[in-house]
């Protein structure tokens, strides 16, 4: 099954390269995401967190999201705490700053920052680029988050991620359309796309950028949209594939047949055209709004012109080319293909068991 997911028409592309933040979450327990609970599945798999450097044909540079800093423990000690007593492990061991001027694409070259949203794991530290790079947030973002720490303790930002920059908080009033979201035409010219995507945090953005043209082909930066696959597959568009082994190669033999995870959805209160998981009721501002936008999003997943990445999709890893190398030919190269369907290769240990019994 596929569906269409409608964007407006265009001629103009960007080209995306996908930087490996070098961070990895451990550690996180599934029920603080996701619901409801899986049997032998008590921690989400390692968790990275992919920064995406968008070139546009002008010479802009953007970057979507920035992963952690080095240093945690520079946000307010609101953040630092929460952190040191949730028990998980974080390792970050370069920042995107760095990685990316190891490779020839200096600091002053980004002319923007997008945040997806406000949480910690995605601020990297952009007081390390000069002000002329600007920060762009989404909708509510000053109203809520301003004076950043230390003016306000509690804050969730800092000051200096925005002090003498320009703070860009996006508008949606007179948007257009893509598919079921608001869609902000960033360069004017249909090559990228910021979309309003709320629910999960304030100012909740996902970002939709054209590959290629004839075919059109895009990559949708989902940011925390999602925590893991089975949030947004299967789903009335898209249900499980009928070859199991042809969709996820490295299935350990014997591989189960659809049947099997068929019969797992079911088991969990869902149907076959559900999600395995849906966000957890405390991740998400406004839980209902965060279902109601991974509904929306099921259909760009289940378009086959468009490739959605999360901002912890761990499937990337062992799979696709990281910066410096392009991935807007994503397309010829079966990314999507090859990485849609391999999360049910963390479901091993339930499916096994049931086959036992």
């Amino acid at each position: 099954m596929s569906t269409h997911f409608p964007v407006p028409p265009g001629t103009q592309t960007v080209q995306v390269r996908i930087i490996d933040t070098t961070v990895r979450m451990d550690k996180l327990p599934v029920e603080f995401l996701m619901e409801p609970p899986m049997e032998g599945m008590l921690y989400m798999p390692p968790m990275p967190a992919w920064s995406f450097l968008i070139e546009h044909p002008s010479g802009q540079k953007l970057l979507f999201d920035l992963g952690v800093p080095k240093d945690w423990r520079s946000f307010s000690p609101f953040v630092v705490g929460r952190l040191e007593a949730s028990g998980w492990e974080i390792n970050v061991e370069e920042e995107v700053i760095d990685i990316l001027e190891r490779n020839g694409v200096a600091a002053g070259d980004i002319s923007g920052i997008i945040w997806s949203h406000w949480h910690w794991d995605h601020l990297g530290d952009p007081s390390r680029f000069p002000p002329s790079t600007e920060l762009i947030v989404g909708p509510g973002f000053k109203d809520n988050f301003l004076p950043g720490y230390p003016a306000n303790p509690n804050s969730a930002v800092r000051e200096s991620d925005f002090a003498g920059r320009n703070l860009n908080e996006i508008n949606f009033t007179n948007s257009s359309q893509t598919g079921q979201f608001r869609a902000f035409d960033f360069f004017g010219d249909g090559s990228f796309y910021l979309l309003d995507t709320p629910g999960h945090a304030i100012g909740h953005l996902s970002g939709l950028a054209r590959t290629t043209t004839n075919p059109d082909t895009f990559i949708f930066m989902g940011g925390d949209l999602c925590h893991h696959s089975g949030e947004i597959r299967p789903s009335k568009h898209m249900h499980l594939p009928s070859d199991i082994p042809a969709a996820v190669p490295s299935c350990v033999l014997p591989c189960p047949g659809t049947e099997a995870y068929e019969q797992l959805l079911v088991s969990r209160g869902s149907s076959v055209d559900e999600p395995f998981f849906r966000p957890a009721a405390m991740i998400g501002v406004e839980i209902g709004e965060t279902v109601r936008t991974i509904v929306k999003a099921q259909e760009a997943d289940a378009d086959s012109n468009v490739w959605f990445v999360f901002a912890h999709d761990p499937s990337l890893i062992g799979v696709v080319d990281f910066f410096p190398l392009r991935a807007d030919g994503w397309m010829e190269k079966g990314w999507r293909k090859k990485t849609l369907w391999s999360f049910l290769r963390s479901f091993d240990a339930v499916v096994y068991a049931k086959m036992q019994m």
